[in-house]
């Protein structure tokens, strides 16, 4: 960790993003998962994946399974590439007149150690109206590159605002 960044101690039932690995770790996760957009709910599942990287707030994958699929759409043309879970690919939510580009990614031909993640997205949240991770709404990740959902049980500081891309 950099001399200038300062790792806040978690306290009882908290995890901080600096005891995350590198490379990340994929965990299953059977807490209860919603996201909410315009009052439809576009996910809503007890079975789901977070990857647990250095520096981030835990990222969800939700099965396409656990999806409205008739508000989620390929977007064309985008993708991006992690040097551990390979080419993401990216999503489009579309509810009635309502279009948000890329508010979702996916890996459809993950590498063997996120194998379990193919057809699952990780959503934006800040893209959304909300989500929730059992009874807590959470707040985005400053920044969006990285999608990271925080809650209370998560201490930082957290990479991706401005000012941390060096870290």
């Amino acid at each position: 960790m950099a001399k200038s960044i300062k790792r806040i101690p978690p306290g009882p039932g908290q995890e901080s993003v600096w005891d995350y690995p590198r490379p990340p770790r994929l965990e299953p996760v059977s807490t209860h998962l919603r996201v909410i957009h315009q009052g439809e709910i576009i996910a809503d599942t007890n079975r789901a994946y977070r990857v647990l990287e250095t520096s981030h707030p835990p990222v969800y994958y939700i099965s396409s399974e656990d999806m409205k699929k008739e508000f989620i759409h390929l977007h064309p043309g985008a993708s991006s590439f992690c040097e551990f879970k390979g080419r993401a690919v990216y999503h489009n939510l579309e509810i009635g007149n309502t279009r948000i580009l890329k508010f979702a990614w996916s890996y459809p031909n993950p590498s063997q150690e996120f194998a379990a993640i193919k057809d699952y997205l990780a959503i934006y949240a800040s893209k959304v109206d909300e989500c929730w991770v059992g009874d807590e709404k959470v707040q985005a990740q400053e920044g969006d590159f990285y999608g990271g959902w925080i809650t209370s049980k998560v201490v930082g500081p957290f990479k991706g605002g401005a000012g941390t891309w060096g870290w």
